[in-house]
């Protein structure tokens, strides 16, 4: 298989959840992450090509991070079995300074991590 990632990713090893910035809607539980992406399990699929303004929230500050704003474009999503939960890919595609230096705070907390 081809893996077309420019950027490891890592598995949450501690609960990061994404909600949508402005609705407060529930996008899922932070599966994996890398410095461009994560991919959500959540309760309901995400159309794809969708762009979101996302918050990410740890449910306890990681490295002083407890929490990260960001614009991602929903780049797949596919829907569980009846009664089990979503996967949908996320890419982020924009980003401030301040937020960046937190994602990559996170990175290495959990590249330490395993």
């Amino acid at each position: 298989m081809n893996d077309r990632r420019q950027h490891s990713r890592y598995q949450a090893t501690s609960l990061l959840e994404v909600f949508e910035q402005h609705s407060g809607r529930y996008l899922g539980r932070v599966a994996d992450i890398s410095s461009d992406g994560l991919m959500l399990c959540g309760p309901v699929p995400q159309p794809a090509d969708t762009l979101v303004e996302c918050r990410l929230v740890c449910s306890t500050p990681l490295d002083g991070v407890s929490e990260l704003h960001f614009i991602s474009d929903c780049l797949w999503s596919r829907g569980g079995e009846q009664g089990q939960q979503c996967w949908s890919g996320y890419h982020i595609i924009d980003i401030d300074q301040r937020n960046t230096e937190a994602l990559s705070a996170l990175l290495r907390h959990f590249q330490a991590s395993s």
